[in-house]
């Protein structure tokens, strides 16, 4: 008997498929958190990133193509983030907030460095955008938003999952 109850118990547990999506899903909204945040102090700290440099990403322009913008690149790191922590060792320092938390902070240090130092200008230059930011863009305000974006992402994820 006790058995057969441990056995309904195992399989009410979801399988790796399973999990591995949710993980996928709470990484994805974990995401679009740590995007908000990011997308609120872009408006207030450095309102022209948001209303003119992320739309002409994709040949767009103004606050709200901005946001849409910034928003799904958020939520696709969110999902990067979460595919990263599908290696185990990774997964176990998520389980406790402080190690989603500085997991978070180390991946908006690498998005800081390589997204919006790099990519962001390169890509903004081959688009024809009029001023982009000079190559590499590494400038402090970059960092505390990638920092913030990092800490909001990990510690959200660590939450949802």
């Amino acid at each position: 008997m006790a058995q057969e109850a441990q056995q309904e118990t195992q399989s009410l547990e979801p399988t790796g498929a399973v999990r591995d999506s949710k993980a996928w899903q709470h990484g994805m909204e974990a995401g679009l958190i740590g995007g908000l945040v990011m997308g609120v102090l872009f408006s207030l700290l450095m309102p022209p990133v948001i209303e003119n440099a992320i739309p002409a990403l994709v040949g767009l322009s103004g606050g709200i193509a901005g946001w849409l913008v910034h928003m799904s690149i958020s939520a696709v790191f969110g999902v990067v983030f979460a595919g990263a922590l599908t290696q185990p060792r990774l997964a176990a320092v998520v389980e406790s907030l402080g190690g989603g938390v500085s997991l978070g902070l180390a991946y908006g240090v690498i998005l800081w460095i390589v997204a919006a130092g790099f990519v962001m200008p390169l890509w903004l230059s081959t688009v024809g955008f009029p001023a982009p930011p000079p190559l590499p863009n590494l400038g402090l305000m970059g960092l505390f938003t990638h920092l913030v974006f990092g800490l909001v992402l990990g510690g959200s994820y660590h939450y949802l999952h």
